[in-house]
């Protein structure tokens, strides 16, 4: 046991196991908030980089099963939509993943919670930012850009990209599809990214490979609800989601 443990107590490994499946449980409903949930979590009971190790492998292997459930040739094609972004994405966070332990905690948690929480709320209160579906290079690669950035320093690049597609009026299927393409690809690159920097070593990656079985448990068992949800109720639950985890992201800024 001590081999996955990566030196948390029983009690801290079985806390770190529940908040994977929870959080697993709230993407397979909305397609996202895996990592930001689970970061904010384990980092109440774990070093920030362990927890940033803990949620790379269950990444990779919800996104799998995220990106391909409608099909290998649905998600070729998003893959092939959103190349840009996705290109993006991958310099983002290859160019900025070793800067991870330089960087303040409570200045990425900030940088990520401010725009979060005033784009949702915005969003909530009836504002629409509607962005045309083309052409869309230049501001689809800006945001692979930020996303990127945003992924490399906080193992967290799925806002930007939602909100991107939220604007330009993707559909559910859509949106979850892409999101699920997106994030793997990025989770790939994350995963190389900090085997290089070191906080995927030989203690954190079993750690991080075992909680990926909570982690697909939780995603299932959010694919049941998510099923039953239409369009309009799926939107606004992605932003009661996107703004709470805004809030929880700033007031780890502040150190409440």
């Amino acid at each position: 046991m001590d081999t996955f443990a990566a030196g948390l107590s029983p009690a801290a490994f079985a806390a770190a196991a529940a908040v994977m499946f929870a959080a697993c449980f709230v993407k397979g409903v909305i397609g996202f908030a895996m990592p930001m949930i689970a970061i904010s979590a384990l980092g109440s009971f774990m070093p920030p980089q362990l927890a940033l190790a803990a949620i790379i492998v269950p990444i990779l292997a919800t996104n799998v099963s995220q990106s391909l459930r409608q099909g290998w040739r649905e998600a070729w094609g998003s893959v092939r939509r959103f190349r840009l972004m996705i290109l993006a994405l991958i310099l983002g966070i290859g160019a900025t993943a070793q800067l991870v332990l330089a960087i303040p905690q409570a200045l990425f948690f900030a940088v990520l919670g401010v725009p979060i929480t005033l784009w949702a709320a915005a969003q909530l209160a009836g504002w629409r930012l509607r962005l045309p579906a083309e052409p869309r290079g230049p501001v689809e690669a800006g945001v692979g850009a930020v996303a990127g950035v945003l992924g490399g320093l906080s193992g967290i690049w799925g806002p930007p990209i939602l909100i991107y597609l939220v604007s330009i009026g993707s559909a559910k299927a859509e949106t979850l599809r892409v999101q699920g393409v997106t994030f793997l690809i990025g989770g790939i690159a994350l995963f190389v990214a900090h085997l290089r920097s070191g906080i995927l070593d030989a203690a954190t990656l079993p750690f991080s490979a075992v909680l990926a079985v909570p982690a697909l448990l939780g995603l299932a068992a959010g694919y049941a609800v998510q099923d039953r949800l239409d369009h309009e109720r799926f939107r606004r639950w992605t932003l009661i989601v996107l703004a709470l985890t805004g809030l929880n992201l700033l007031r780890r800024a502040l150190g409440v």
